[in-house]
């Protein structure tokens, strides 16, 4: 593979609501390390954090597209999947990527590439919650919906949040089709990947947690419970 391919062929997806400097950390990694596009979805953030915001636009690299309101992460990952594919209809994937820097630069673009080997396939970035330093409250979260995915859906993932997706785009126009517009969105995704036949792999990626904002913001049992509603709610669909 011609060296960076990833870079050129696939665009990075970021939606972000009211980002701070680390937001800017991750754009300005992705730009150092030669993406030629980044697709940034301002999800209804308010003025004061526009900032972030109009420093990423001042790079040519990037494309900052703007809610009005929040409209969930659901909504903007699926905006940026549609300007994808009607204005940069020569790429040949895209990554999603959260923008509190869990996500390292070298795992991105280790994920684009082998999505580009793959080409068919959904390549999931994985992190390994058995490592040490890893929360508690997230290992029990993770591995309890973990085991409901195999059980109700014979899906085995070792990461059913993870944020990281390397996305062919030959499924995009389907992926802007699954319901949900805020969280629930990133798991139908799984599900209807199943559902459709999709295949799919994980990447190994490092794990890196910032314990200040993991407990801000992460609660193991109310989190876990809004995948499980999702998951019944599929079944009975189903059935």
């Amino acid at each position: 593979m011609t060296e960076m391919k990833c870079q050129q062929e696939v665009a990075i997806v970021l939606p972000s609501l009211d980002p701070d400097e680390k937001f800017s950390r991750v754009v300005e990694g992705l730009v150092e390390s030669g993406f030629q596009h980044i697709v940034i979805v301002d999800d209804g953030s308010d003025a004061a954090h526009q900032i972030w915001f109009d420093k990423a636009a001042a790079y040519p690299q990037c494309t900052v597209i703007h809610h009005g309101v929040n409209k969930g992460k659901g909504r903007a990952l699926k905006t940026a999947f549609r300007y994808v594919l009607e204005q940069l209809p020569q790429m040949k994937g895209v990554i999603t990527i959260d923008g509190d820097g869990q996500h390292l630069t070298k795992d991105i673009i280790a994920c684009g590439e082998r999505m580009l080997r793959e080409s068919d396939k959904v390549v999931l970035g994985c992190r390994d919650f058995d490592q040490p330093g890893v929360p508690a409250r997230s290992v029990a979260g993770n591995k309890t919906t973990s085991r409901m995915f195999r059980i109700f859906y014979r899906i085995r993932l070792s990461d059913t949040q993870t944020g990281l997706r390397a996305i062919p785009v030959s499924c995009l126009e389907r992926f802007c089709e699954i319901a949900g517009e805020r969280f629930e969105y990133e798991t139908n995704m799984l599900l209807q990947m199943k559902h459709a036949g999709i295949r799919f792999l994980e990447q190994p990626i490092e794990t890196v947690y910032d314990p200040e904002d993991y407990s801000s913001h992460y609660n193991a049992v109310k989190d876990s419970w809004k995948i499980f509603k999702i998951m019944f709610k599929g079944l009975f669909r189903r059935s």
